[in-house]
């Protein structure tokens, strides 16, 4: 008989605390069990739910105690980030006060010294001026003098007279009366003269006395300047310790706002945006709608339609509403959406400049520096020369390429090294007086301009002096090799320290790109070529301008200086190399016989002057006469670049297509011709094939 107290198959589904167990007692088979054995399994499998069921409670208690114990961390790990966050702001707070204290001090100690200074002037005027005085006194002193003898001379000529006329008064009343009043006015004029006489005495006795007191005065004041000067030194360097202590302070946290999402780094996010997307239309020069975005203190000025943003207000604000809804960038494509949300966030959280930057720091100066593209590793083409220079010693040669610089052996014209990390363009190379090291003038056009300093055994960066928002064309170290100059397209020359890398000097004085600079031999003054057609010569500390030669009448390419540093040497669009003094810019001659414009030129130490020109040919002429040594044809291109050995045998140049030639400068012979273009292949003709 059929056992109907369970069933074929036994399912149990039991739901505790969210834990769902399924339990299939297997089929029974034909020897079906008896209940005791039913029981008993039904009991084995109870007894498995429920220590399943206490395992569960057992993990659910431990998962609930694992989440109190990472909130309690959360909570700790929150609090002391904002304990974190509020000690450093209290440091940076303190460090900017701290700051403040010096500063006050440093300017309390300045304005003595100045007031001091001021005071030194103003002895030293008055003691020109004395000078002056008693120089005009003494000029005028011999003549009245003179005046006073003929006047006391006169007094006794009339004496006499009236005393003779006197004796005969009888028979000559008039002619006495006449005489008794000549000698009345030579006895005033006596008078008048003896009292000038007398006054330019004083004059010059006052004057004496002026320049006596006016150098003991000044000297006294030098005294107390020098004497003051170590405190001053010790204020400015106690404000200078103070804002560098602050911007530590700062910058640290700074770190802990940007890491905690409550600040973006308007360096490090938003200048590059501005820089790569804005600035090539807002600058200072081409500022549309009058907005320009080129540095920090031109983002918060604004343009015509007022202010940029609104701090902590980005839905407000005219630059992002400009942004989003396409009005800016123009004939470009728009801003990415994560842009967007940087400049918004960056608006939102305060809009602030990175601490140590300046507000006036323009933009490529300030943004991270990264590596430049790497050059081809084979060039598909050749690409024009447009810059060449030989080691000091002569055993290799450097040309220009596409982001890099090539060292080339000259007596064969194998590569020897390819110097990579350069921008797109390189417009001129220079190497040390050692030969160690070799400066690099490049950019790309629009975007950056560059110097950079390479070590000449292995290619490895040593300074990245020079950052500019378009391209760097010129490069030139002082004579003594410690600081270096560079021109470019943003119209100026720039002067920096090697060894600090600091700026020491910006002149901008031309009115269009500036296209080659040179030293005078003593490192005194500067010569530039400019786009603006005009050479000018500065003084290499000051800055100031001292004359200008203008008879180019087109633009300048090429600038430098005689041996000796009295005159400079030019060469431009207008198809001469120019000779001038460099006193009073006065032109001496003009070598012609080019057949288009002059690029670059070399001024080398025998008196000679080698050029390349459009015109296909490298020419060289002496600067005394102007007279035509050497002609060097061959190229079938514009001679873009040239360069001479320091030992005065060799010369290369450097063409439009790519080509380099060596050439023998005693017979003006080729030696090798190559094309500067790493791993090309010229494509074979039906000749060759």
């Amino acid at each position: 008989m059929r056992n109907t107290s369970l069933p074929c198959r036994l399912l149990q589904i039991l739901l505790t605390g969210g834990l769902v167990i399924v339990l299939t007692l297997p089929a029974t088979s034909q020897d079906k069990p008896s209940l005791k054995d039913a029981v008993a399994k039904t009991k084995a499998l109870e007894a498995r739910v429920a220590k399943l069921q206490a395992d569960a409670a057992k993990a659910q208690k431990s998962a609930a105690a694992a989440a109190e114990k990472l909130k309690q961390q959360k909570a700790a790990a929150a609090k002391i980030a904002a304990m974190q966050e509020a000690e450093l702001k209290k440091k940076a707070d303190a460090a900017v006060a701290a700051k403040k204290t010096a500063d006050a001090a440093s300017k309390v100690a300045r304005d003595k010294a100045q007031g001091m200074k001021d005071g030194l002037a103003k002895l030293k005027a008055a003691a020109a001026k004395a000078t002056n005085d008693q120089k005009a006194a003494e000029k005028n002193l011999k003549p009245q003098q003179d005046a006073t003898k003929k006047a006391v001379a006169a007094k006794t000529a009339a004496d006499k007279a009236a005393a003779a006329a006197a004796k005969v008064l009888a028979d000559a009343q008039k002619v006495a009366k006449v005489a008794a009043d000549k000698a009345t006015a030579a006895a005033k004029a006596a008078t008048a003269a003896d009292a000038t006489l007398k006054k330019t005495t004083a004059t010059i006795a006052t004057s004496k006395k002026t320049v006596v007191d006016s150098n003991a005065g000044a000297k006294t004041t030098e005294a107390a300047i020098k004497k003051f000067q170590p405190a001053v030194d010790k204020a400015v360097a106690a404000a200078e310790s103070k804002t560098l202590a602050s911007i530590v302070a700062l910058k640290k946290y700074e770190s802990v706002l940007i890491a905690t999402d409550k600040l973006v780094s308007f360096s490090d996010s938003i200048a590059p945006i501005f820089a790569q997307r804005c600035v090539a239309c807002h600058n200072a020069r081409t500022a549309k709608g009058r907005l320009n975005l080129d540095s920090f203190s031109a983002v918060l000025k604004g343009g015509e339609s007022g202010a940029s943003f609104e701090v902590g207000k980005s839905a407000e604000s005219s630059l992002v509403t400009r942004i989003e809804d396409g009005s800016m960038p123009k004939e470009a494509d728009p801003l990415t959406p994560a842009q967007i949300a940087l400049l918004k966030k960056w608006i939102d959280t305060g809009g602030k400049l990175n601490a140590g930057i300046g507000a006036n720091d323009p933009l490529i100066a300030i943004v991270p520096k990264l590596p430049q593209p790497m050059p081809p590793k084979a060039y598909r083409v050749p690409i024009p020369i447009t810059a060449v220079a030989f080691s000091p010693d002569g055993k290799q040669l450097a040309s220009s390429g596409y982001h890099e610089v090539v060292l080339w052996n000259p007596v064969d014209g194998k590569q020897v090294r390819r110097i990579t990390n350069i921008a797109e363009r390189v417009y001129d190379i220079v190497f040390s007086a050692d030969g160690k090291q070799v400066a690099i003038a490049a950019g790309t056009p629009g975007q950056i301009g560059e110097i950079k300093l390479f070590n000449t055994a292995d290619g490895a960066l040593q300074a990245d002096l020079v950052r500019t928002g378009d391209s760097v064309f010129a490069v030139a170290y002082s004579p003594d090799g410690k600081k270096i100059a560079s021109a470019g397209a943003d119209r100026a020359i720039r002067v920096y320290d090697i060894a600090s890398g600091k700026q020491l000097l910006a002149i901008e004085d031309h009115a269009d790109w500036v296209m080659d600079v040179a030293w005078t031999p003593d490192g005194k003054k500067l010569a530039s070529a400019s786009r603006d057609k005009t050479s000018k010569i500065f003084d290499a500390t000051t800055g100031d301008s001292l004359v200008t030669f203008n008879s180019h009448g087109q633009p300048v390419f090429g600038v430098g200086f005689s041996a000796d540093g009295n005159q400079v040497i030019t060469s431009g669009r207008d198809k001469n190399i120019r000779v001038w003094n460099t006193k009073d810019a006065k032109q001496v001659r003009a070598i012609g016989g080019f057949g288009d414009e002059v690029f670059r030129i070399v001024v080398a130490k025998d008196g000679k002057v080698y050029s390349s020109s459009a015109d296909k040919t490298a020419r060289v002429h002496t600067v005394a006469d102007g007279k035509q040594v050497r002609s060097l044809a061959g190229h079938k291109d514009w001679v873009y670049s040239v360069a001479v050995s320091n030992d005065g045998k060799l010369i290369a140049t450097g063409s439009y297509d790519g080509e380099i030639r060596i050439w023998n400068a005693a017979d003006g012979k080729g030696t090798v011709t190559f094309v500067a273009a790493p791993g090309y292949k010229a494509p074979q003709t039906a000749a060759a094939k």
